[in-house]
């Protein structure tokens, strides 16, 4: 096994909710684009790692002088953010040990701290399973009746936003991933997958300025969090 992590970043995504003329990956924040800003911080985190970027094989808007690792390949992505991890996976088989840990991060997060990366991966490296960034819910949450209206208040308590990175070994994810797409399983992130082959992935508290960016007012607050984060 090696020590270096391997990182899976899927950036194949259209975005269309943010209804912009190119996919929000490549929208300008801080004077870069999101996806530049995103690899930047994971690369302050773990200049060593071994990057794989999962991009449209169409895609006009990648510029590689936008990736800061020595070690990186572009794969091609899938039509769903769970394909082009799956296919990062399967590239990645032929070099990575069974017991490899590959963290997965969203390129959609870009303000996700260098301390918290760290802290992730000194919780999970030594994790039989593996785990996620994460933080408790603290909003009271609703369920609705499918018309518009509240049919319940939820219990809070024990509830987590799932962040990402997510890390687990190689081997322990692609079977997951491959064991829950061919039993149609619904998968939203990694740790579903490894949830739906009966393990427990370790949640690690997270900051809450881990946004991912989904609608337009979201580039804005991830502007203003980057500002603040260089401030502290």
């Amino acid at each position: 096994m090696s020590r270096r992590p391997w990182l899976v970043v899927p950036a194949a995504g259209q975005g269309r909710r943010m209804g912009a003329d190119r996919p929000k990956q490549y929208l300008p924040l801080a004077g870069r684009p999101v996806l530049a800003c995103t690899l930047a911080r994971l690369h302050a985190a773990f200049p060593e790692a071994r990057l794989c970027l999962c991009l449209d094989p169409d895609d006009g808007h990648f510029d590689p002088g936008w990736v800061p690792f020595a070690d990186w390949r572009r794969v091609p992505g899938g039509a769903e953010r769970v394909d082009s991890v799956v296919n990062a996976l399967a590239a990645i088989a032929p070099e990575a040990d069974e017991n490899d840990l590959v963290l997965v991060h969203d390129v959609a997060r870009p303000c996700v701290t260098v301390d918290d990366l760290s802290r992730l991966l000194a919780a999970i490296v030594d994790d039989p399973v593996g785990g996620l960034l994460a933080a408790p819910v603290a909003d009271t949450m609703k369920r609705d009746d499918g018309a518009g209206r509240v049919r319940a208040t939820e219990a809070r308590e024990g509830l987590w936003h799932a962040y990402t990175p997510q890390g687990f070994r190689h081997g322990l994810l692609r079977r997951a991933l491959n064991d829950a797409l061919a039993r149609g399983v619904a998968v939203t992130d990694e740790a579903s997958a490894v949830e739906a082959a009966g393990l427990s992935p370790r949640l690690v508290g997270g900051r809450r300025d881990n946004l991912k960016i989904t609608h337009p007012e979201d580039l804005a607050l991830a502007a203003l969090i980057l500002s603040a984060q260089q401030q502290v």
